[in-house]
């Protein structure tokens, strides 16, 4: 198991269009990829688990990853929301 928290950044925190990209990138693993705020955690791989969040600028979260490739989803998960402004 691997897991990281993270801040997010955005302005408009997690919103539609970061959620996707997110889920597209959680879904190339094989690992199961949880996302957690606030006492919840969902399915990373569900662009509908991650929008039932309402994940706003500030918030902490944190990526949870069980499997074969679990600490490589969280290194790329934590890149991609680098590259997109997401999270820190």
């Amino acid at each position: 198991m691997a897991e990281k928290q993270f801040t997010v950044t955005a302005d408009s925190g997690v919103h539609a269009r970061p959620a996707t990209t997110l889920v597209q990138a959680a879904s190339k693993f094989n690992a199961d990829v949880n996302l957690e705020y606030n006492g919840r955690t969902v399915n990373l791989k569900s662009i509908m688990g991650v929008m039932s969040l309402g994940i706003p600028k500030g918030a902490m979260i944190k990526i949870i990853a069980e499997g074969s490739d679990a600490a490589n989803a969280i290194t790329a998960l934590g890149d991609t929301m680098k590259k997109e402004g997401l999270a820190e």
